[in-house]
């Protein structure tokens, strides 16, 4: 199977930071195969890794890496994106470090449930950024628990390239706070592809 050229996505400023960060996307996942939303820890820690695609996709982007190098590699708990943030690693040769503020954005109800019900909370989302409709967690603290890992990374250290290991809905809400955008509009960000990076700094 052949693969586009990787190439950077948008570079957004970050102002005055310390840290510039490339954003991923975990790789294709065993869950995107199947069509399901998996958002919990109790199914996201040891369930639904990469798909065999996925592995594919790693293999042809860190073996035609074009950004900047990594100093460290920070990455969401959940197996999909270890499973990314490690193909990276390995290349590299770097340490990996989980973090729990990385993690998927709880989807309530819908979770283990076919992904045709993101479109129903992102309907919700456009019309509050608090709403925790049918148990979904908020855009509002996704954005807050994102952001916090930055300003964590920006109070310790300077200097570095840190990879971001995360998944679609954080990282899309994440690129919208750094933008000062509304977060209900989140969706209005250009929708991040798996394996897809953006550099951030």
């Amino acid at each position: 199977m052949s693969f586009p050229e990787p190439s950077p996505s948008t570079f957004i400023s970050a102002g005055h930071w310390r840290n510039r960060y490339l954003l991923m996307r975990h790789g294709h996942s065993q869950a995107n195969q199947a069509g399901i939303i998996i958002s919990s820890p109790e199914k996201g820690l040891a369930g639904y890794g990469l798909s065999p695609y996925g592995e594919e996709q790693l293999a042809g982007l860190v073996s035609k890496w074009v950004w900047p190098i990594p100093t460290r590699i920070v990455h969401s708990d959940f197996l999909r994106t270890t499973q990314t943030a490690a193909r990276v690693a390995a290349h590299f040769g770097l340490p990996m470090i989980a973090e729990q503020g990385l993690r998927e954005r709880f989807f309530g109800a819908f979770d283990a449930q076919p992904d045709t019900g993101y479109p129903e909370v992102w309907a919700q989302d456009i019309a509050s950024a608090d709403h925790c409709w049918q148990g979904v967690e908020a855009v509002s603290q996704v954005a807050a628990r994102m952001h916090a890992v930055i300003d964590g990374w920006e109070a310790r250290t300077e200097d570095e390239t840190i990879l971001l290991v995360s998944h679609g809905d954080p990282l899309q809400i994440l690129l919208t706070a750094l933008a000062r955008q509304p977060l209900t509009r989140h969706r209005d960000q250009l929708s991040l592809a798996p394996a897809s990076i953006t550099l951030v700094g």
